[in-house]
């Protein structure tokens, strides 16, 4: 087996995970590109002979060891402890692992046994590094599970971990005290929206031809393709993790709308939009309220998915967000720091010119 068919294994037997590294996930979304994953396994009674991949770090009376790829068995009673699934790119010589679109979290995974020790995340980290630095890589780059020791470990390791940041709402139990949180400018938002109803079950291309629209209103290009939308809603929708909520007037038009997806822990507000020409309605708010009702009713956490842009974090934080650190890792290869760096000089002057 290889490490992908053992990680879809995995997978269906630890829906734990956060739905971004879920197999089902990745294939949707790096559909016609190449993912693979790398996977840490703790020995069991039995020892396992791993082929091409001899250097091994003993921790205490256990062994962790990165799967190599060619020559596997099934594993039986050994344990999966960590996992990088991984997107990667290949452009003329160079090689990239990158974030694939619509995906918060990548990097390493690992089991709360491994993450309440200190000296076995440092190790296993240090088994995935070695791994990528033997991949020919120009370039790594991936955003890290929120909460995970990993980052640090990995920056020790010559790797450079960066602060992103998304808002959370934690507590869902009370949606008065939820709402209450809410700034004056939101509640009367919702003030004005009470002629406005919330409707579930958009079609999907109806979503992606409104999405489009919206954003070809603000001078703005969508960033996805109708396939790729079309492709991870039928599989998001066949696990029941997704959702499109819309907000509609009294004539049934649409004002604004919400892919949302989910897993056991949390929802994500991942792909909202709104019509400009309704930005007085209170839809945008109607939209947020109703999604994190949806959330309440399934009993996790509600994510607006990433706020690196101040004023998308400033209209997030007025729902009584809170504040959620989170860190992207990446790493230049041989030479290509130095044309990373010169092909954004480049973008930047020419940039300055036209201004």
């Amino acid at each position: 087996m290889t490490n992908k068919e053992l990680y879809r294994e995995f997978c269906k037997k630890n829906r734990q995970l956060p739905i971004f590294m879920q197999d089902w996930w990745l294939d949707a979304v790096c559909a016609g590109k190449e993912w693979d994953v790398m996977l840490c396994v703790k020995r069991g009674d039995e020892e396992m002979r791993l082929l091409g991949d001899e250097e091994m770090r003993l921790l205490g009376d256990e062994e962790m060891r990165l799967l190599g790829d060619e020559e596997m068995r099934l594993l039986g009673d050994e344990e999966i402890v960590a996992a990088m699934p991984y997107l990667l790119r290949k452009r003329a010589w160079m090689q990239y692992i990158l974030m694939p679109q619509q995906t918060q979290i990548g990097g390493i995974w690992m089991s709360e046994d491994i993450t309440e020790d200190a000296e076995k995340v440092t190790a296993v980290c240090q088994q995935f590094a070695r791994k990528l630095g033997e991949m020919g890589l120009s370039y790594y780059y991936q955003h890290y599970p929120i909460g995970s020791p990993a980052p640090l470990a990995m920056e020790t390791l010559g790797f450079k971990a960066k602060e992103r940041v998304t808002y959370r709402i934690e507590d869902l139990s009370d949606l008065d005290k939820v709402i209450g949180r809410f700034s004056k400018n939101k509640k009367r938002q919702l003030q004005k929206a009470l002629s406005l109803h919330a409707e579930l079950g958009m079609n999907v291309e109806d979503f992606y031809r409104f999405h489009k629209r919206c954003l070809q209103d603000q001078g703005k290009e969508i960033s996805y393709t109708r396939e790729f939308l079309l492709v991870l809603e039928r599989k998001a929708r066949r696990l029941e993790q997704c959702q499109i909520l819309s907000i509609c007037n009294a004539d049934n038009e649409v004002l604004a709308a919400a892919f949302l997806v989910w897993d056991k822990q949390t929802m994500y507000y991942l792909i909202p939009c709104y019509d400009v020409r309704y930005k007085d309605s209170g839809a945008s708010a109607l939209l947020v309220l109703e999604a994190i009702k949806l959330a309440r009713q399934k009993g996790v956490v509600f994510d607006f998915e990433g706020s690196m842009i101040r004023g998308v974090a400033n209209h997030y934080k007025q729902f009584g967000s809170t504040r959620t650190v989170y860190y992207s890792v990446e790493k230049y290869y041989k030479w290509y720091f130095w044309f990373a760096n010169a092909y954004n000089w480049l973008r930047e002057r020419k940039f300055r010119d036209k201004r």
